[in-house]
């Protein structure tokens, strides 16, 4: 099992994980402004403490990465 983990790893930081890269890196790049966004709105906005509104934007960021990369292929 790690040794999956590791290869896939090592797969994506050579790009050759998906077989379209471009569109992952944009992918991922939503899902961290996104999360980054909720975090701030939590803290700034709301008024929650730091370590609410990090649980609560890693929470939901990472409850949206499946839904932005169901749409990617892999090699």
């Amino acid at each position: 099992m790690l040794d999956m983990a590791l290869s896939s790893i090592g797969l994506f930081l050579r790009g050759k994980l998906f077989a379209e890269p471009a569109k992952a890196m944009t992918q991922l790049t939503i899902g961290i402004i996104a999360t980054l966004l909720l975090f701030l709105i939590a803290i700034k906005i709301v008024g929650a403490p730091l370590w609410l509104g990090a649980a609560i934007a890693g929470f939901v960021g990472g409850a949206l990465q499946p839904y932005l990369f169901k749409d990617l292929r892999y090699r």
